[in-house]
C-alpha cells in the first residue's frame, strides 16, 4: 500500500514544533529582510570555489505509515579537507559579544537538519555544522561550529519528527476527507451558463499543463465559480497543492467567500482563509508589535500552537471573524495567527500584494520559487497600476528635512546623514527643468549611499527609543521605513525603469517608477505552478497579456455575454465632445441629455463622469434646472460607512426616477452589484483617458519606443477599460434590462469602435434628442 506523504519546508517544521516566546517586530526584522540577501550573497562569495550556495536539499522521511517530504536550501555547503561544512547564515543588530552556541535554538535546529539530510543522502558518520552571524552594522562576523555524528543528527530528528508527527496525522486526516469530498463534488449550479463550463475546462487544462492563462469573461458567466470549481478540482487529483485567489477588492473577496460557501452545501470540505491587512485586524491599535505594550505579542509563540489546534478541529472557514474570535480565546496576535493558519488551508483569499508586492509577500510560501500552487487573479485588469505601485518606490525633501530640525539636537549624526540627503535634493530640483521635474534612465547611486548611511545610523537610536514616547519619534521612524523600501526597489531597478523627479514648492520628490511591470509580474508568477488572469474588461486582449507578463504560448479565451443583447439598450451620441477644451460648452447639452435619458423609465440611474470638476459643473445645472428630481453626488473622499450608505439609496422597485452623478474609474464605477432593477441605467460621459501628466506621458513615450503604441498603453486602452467597467454596472443577471448611453464624439471614431466588446456589436447612434427620446420609449415600451 503507498504510504500517504506530506510536504513541509525545513524552516516551516522547525518554527511550528519549537518556537516559543514573543512576537518582537521591532524594527530588527525589517533591517534583517533588507540586509539578509546581499549579506548572504557576500559571505557565500567570499567561499571561493569550496563554497557551494543556496543547495536545494529534500528528504522523504518515513514514520508510522507516512511519507514526510522535507524541503529546504542551506545557505551554504563547504568542502574543506577535513570534511563537509553546513553554513547557515543570520545576519543580527546584536552585538556578538552576547552570542553564544546556545542564542538561538531554531537556527541549530534548521542548520542541523540540512546536515542530518546530507549526511543522510552521502553515507557520512560525521558532518560540521556552522552558524555564521553578520552584524549588519560593524560587519563584523562570527563562526560557531560543532561536529555531529550521523547518529547525533538521527535522533535529533527522530525526536522532532516524533513531536511534529501529530501535525502531520492531523493533516493527513482532512486531506483524505477533503480529496473524498473533491472526487464526488458536482458543480454547484443546475446548468452552466453559456460560457460557463467552457471557462471551467479551459483553467483545469492551464493548471493541468502549469501554463498561464488570460480570460476575458463578461459580468455574468460567473467567473469566480468557474475559476475555482476547476481548481478545486486539480487540489483534488494533487496536481496542486493550494489556491491562492487574489483580489484588489473587499467585494470581490466575498464573492470568492460565496463560491465556497456554495460548494460546501452540495458536500465540499475545503479549509478556505481570507486574510486582512495587519492595520485592520490588530488588536493593539498602536499597532506595534511590542511585548512590552502588547499582550498579544508577549507570549504569542507559546499559546499559538493550542489556538491553531483549536480552530482547525472546530471549522474550515477561517473569516476575519472566527480569526479574530479564537485570536482572544487564546490571547494571540490574530495576524500572525492567521498567517499561521494559512500554511493550513487550501484556499488563501487574499489581495494581491501577498503575492506580488516584493516588499510584503508570503516569504513562507515563496522562499524557494517551486510551489505548486494555483494563482486565480480576479479583476486583473487592476493588477497593472497595483504593479506598478507595488514595484515603485518615492522619498519626499521635506519629510527628510522635518526629521533633520527634530534630530539636530537629539542625535547630531544621525542629523547630518538627514543633511547629506536633503542637500542632495536640493541639487536635485536645481536640475529640474522649467515644467519642475526630470525623467532619467540613469540611477541615483549617490542617493542610494546616503540612504543606506542613515539607515545604518538610525537603526540603533530607533532600536533604543521606540518604547519611549519621544516627540518627533515616529516621524523619523517613517522615513526611516521609506528609505528602506526605496533602497529595496533599488534592488529591481532594470531597463523597465526611469528615475522621476518632480518639484512643487519647497518639495521634491524622487521615484523610481516602475513603468512596464511586466517582467517582475512574469518572476513573481513563477513563485507558483500556474496562473489565470481574468476579468470582465481585459480589452485589448493583447496588451493585457503584454504587460502583465503573458508569453507567447499562454493560453488566452474571449467569451461572449451569456445575456441577450436584446436586454440591454446601447446607444451613441458622437456630437458632443468631451474633451478638456471643449468641456465649458458640454455642460448644459450634457444636462439636457440626461434628462432624455432617464425620462422614459422610473428607477434607478448612475452618471459617470471623468472628473470631478466636469460632474460638479453638470451637477449643478442639472439639478438647478429639474429640482424635483432626486439626485446624489459622490464625494471625493467617502468612509466604508458612507459608501454603504450610498449604495444603500439604490432601492428595487423605486417607482421615482433617482440619479447618481459619479466619477468614471471612482468606487461605484466597478466591483459594486446593483442587481434586478437596483440599477436600470448608466450614461457615461467621455472616453475614461487618465489625467494628463508626464508619469502618464513617460509610459507613453516607453511603449511608443517599445512597440509604437505608445497613446494607447498610456490613454486609450485604460480609458475604455474605465468605460467598460462602469457599463458593466447595469446588465448582472440574466433577468436584467438597462441603458448604456455613451456620449463623446469619439465612441464613433474607428480605433474606439475596435475596442468595443462582442456584446456591444448592436450599438446604435442617437441622431438628436427627439431620437433618443424615440429609442427608449421603444426599448422601455417593448419591456
Amino acid at each position: 500500500m503507498e504510504k500517504s506523504q506530506i510536504k513541509i519546508s525545513i524552516r516551516n517544521l522547525v518554527e511550528l514544533v519549537l518556537r516559543s516566546g514573543d512576537i518582537d517586530n521591532r524594527l530588527v526584522s525589517s533591517t534583517r529582510m533588507l540586509e539578509g540577501t546581499r549579506i548572504h550573497q557576500r559571505i557565500q562569495k567570499e567561499g571561493g570555489s569550496n563554497y557551494n550556495k543556496e543547495v536545494f536539499l529534500s528528504f522523504d522521511y518515513e514514520i508510522q505509515g507516512f511519507s514526510i517530504r522535507l524541503e529546504g536550501r542551506a545557505d551554504g555547503i563547504i568542502t574543506e579537507p577535513d570534511g563537509i561544512v553546513i553554513d547557515e547564515i543570520k545576519s543580527t543588530t546584536r552585538p556578538l559579544e552576547y552570542i553564544d552556541e546556545d542564542f538561538s535554538l531554531l537556527h541549530w535546529a534548521q542548520a542541523k537538519c540540512y546536515a542530518f539530510i546530507y549526511a543522510a543522502q552521502n553515507e557520512m558518520e560525521q558532518i560540521t555544522v556552522q552558524l555564521t552571524y553578520f552584524h549588519v552594522d560593524t560587519e563584523e562576523r562570527m563562526n560557531i561550529r560543532k561536529q555531529f555524528s550521523f547518529s547525533q543528527l538521527e535522533e535529533f530528528m527522530d525526536d522532532l519528527m516524533n513531536k511534529y508527527f501529530i501535525w502531520a496525522s492531523m493533516q493527513h486526516e482532512w486531506n483524505t476527507l477533503r480529496d473524498i469530498s473533491i472526487k464526488d463534488l458536482q458543480f454547484p449550479f443546475e446548468v452552466y451558463r453559456k460560457g460557463q463550463r467552457e471557462l471551467a475546462v479551459a483553467v483545469y487544462k492551464t493548471i493541468m499543463q502549469e501554463k498561464k492563462l488570460f480570460v476575458q469573461a463578461p459580468t455574468g458567466i460567473g467567473k469566480t465559480i468557474s475559476t475555482l470549481f476547476p481548481s478545486v478540482k486539480a487540489v483534488g487529483e494533487q496536481h496542486i497543492s493550494k489556491i491562492f485567489y487574489l483580489t484588489a477588492k473587499t467585494i470581490t473577496r466575498q464573492v470568492a467567500e460565496e463560491a465556497f460557501t456554495k460548494m460546501r452545501s452540495k458536500g465540499l470540505r475545503f479549509r478556505t482563509i481570507t486574510l486582512t491587512a495587519k492595520d485592520k485586524i490588530c488588536f493593539n491599535k498602536e499597532g506595534s508589535c511590542n511585548p512590552d505594550y502588547c499582550e498579544y505579542a508577549k507570549g504569542h509563540y507559546n499559546r499559538v500552537n493550542e489556538a491553531l489546534t483549536d480552530i482547525l478541529r472546530d471549522t474550515e472557514y477561517f473569516s476575519r471573524e472566527t480569526i479574530e474570535e479564537y485570536a482572544l480565546k487564546h490571547n494571540v496576535c490574530p495576524f500572525e495567527f492567521a498567517l499561521d493558519l494559512s500554511l493550513w488551508a487550501d484556499c488563501i483569499i487574499c489581495d494581491y500584494n501577498y503575492v506580488f508586492d516584493p516588499r510584503v509577500y508570503l516569504k513562507r510560501f515563496f522562499m524557494n520559487n517551486e510551489g505548486d500552487y494555483a494563482f486565480l487573479i480576479d479583476e486583473a485588469h487592476n493588477l497593472v497600476d497595483r504593479a506598478r505601485e507595488m514595484f515603485s518606490a518615492q522619498i519626499n525633501k521635506v519629510a527628510f528635512y522635518e526629521a533633520k530640525k527634530l534630530m539636530k539636537d537629539k542625535q547630531p549624526k544621525i542629523a547630518k546623514q538627514l543633511t547629506k540627503i536633503n542637500s542632495y535634493m536640493i541639487a536635485l530640483r536645481k536640475q529640474c527643468n522649467e515644467d519642475g521635474f526630470m525623467v532619467s534612465k540613469e540611477q541615483l547611486t549617490d542617493l542610494y549611499k546616503l540612504l543606506n548611511n542613515f539607515i545604518r545610523e538610525s537603526e540603533e537610536w530607533i532600536l533604543r527609543n521606540q518604547s519611549n514616547n519621544i516627540e518627533g519619534f515616529d516621524l523619523v521612524l517613517e522615513v526611516y521605513f521609506n528609505a528602506i523600501s526605496f533602497v529595496k526597489i533599488a534592488e529591481l531597478y532594470d531597463e523597465r525603469y526611469v528615475t522621476f523627479i518632480d518639484t512643487y514648492s519647497s518639495e521634491v520628490r524622487v521615484k523610481l517608477f516602475c513603468i512596464d511591470p511586466s517582467y517582475l509580474l512574469s518572476e513573481a508568477v513563477k513563485r507558483g505552478k500556474t496562473a489565470v488572469f481574468f476579468s470582465a474588461t481585459l480589452t485589448p486582449l493583447s496588451y493585457f497579456m503584454e504587460v502583465l507578463g503573458g508569453e507567447k504560448e499562454d493560453y488566452n479565451i474571449n467569451l461572449t455575454s451569456p445575456f441577450d443583447n436584446k436586454k440591454l439598450c446601447l446607444l451613441v451620441e458622437d456630437k458632443i465632445s468631451t474633451k478638456f477644451k471643449n468641456r465649458e460648452n458640454s455642460y448644459d447639452k450634457i444636462a439636457e441629455l440626461i434628462k432624455a435619458a432617464i425620462d422614459k423609465k422610473q428607477g434607478n440611474y448612475m452618471v459617470y463622469f471623468p472628473s470631478y470638476k466636469y460632474m460638479n459643473e453638470v451637477y449643478t445645472r442639472f439639478t438647478e434646472k429639474y429640482p424635483y428630481i432626486e439626485t446624489l453626488l459622490q464625494q471625493s473622499s467617502m468612509t466604508e460607512e458612507e459608501r454603504e450608505e450610498f449604495l444603500n439609496k439604490f432601492l428595487p422597485n423605486n417607482e421615482q426616477i433617482f440619479v447618481c452623478f459619479c466619477v468614471l474609474g471612482g468606487i461605484f464605477s466597478e466591483g459594486i452589484d446593483l442587481k434586478g432593477d437596483r440599477l436600470i441605467g448608466a450614461i457615461i460621459v467621455g472616453v475614461g483617458l487618465p489625467q494628463v501628466s508626464a508619469e502618464q506621458n513617460i509610459i507613453l513615450n516607453y511603449f511608443q519606443q517599445k512597440n509604437g503604441m505608445g497613446y494607447e498603453n498610456a490613454y486609450m486602452f485604460p480609458g475604455m477599460n474605465k468605460v467598460l467597467q462602469a457599463a458593466g454596472r447595469v446588465i448582472r443577471s440574466e433577468n436584467d434590462t438597462g441603458l448604456v448611453l455613451l456620449i463623446d464624439e469619439r465612441f464613433s471614431h474607428y480605433e474606439y469602435k475596435c475596442l468595443f466588446p462582442k456584446h456591444w456589436e448592436h450599438s446604435v447612434r442617437v441622431k438628436s434628442l427627439p431620437d433618443l427620446e424615440q429609442k427608449l420609449e421603444r426599448f422601455w415600451g417593448g419591456k
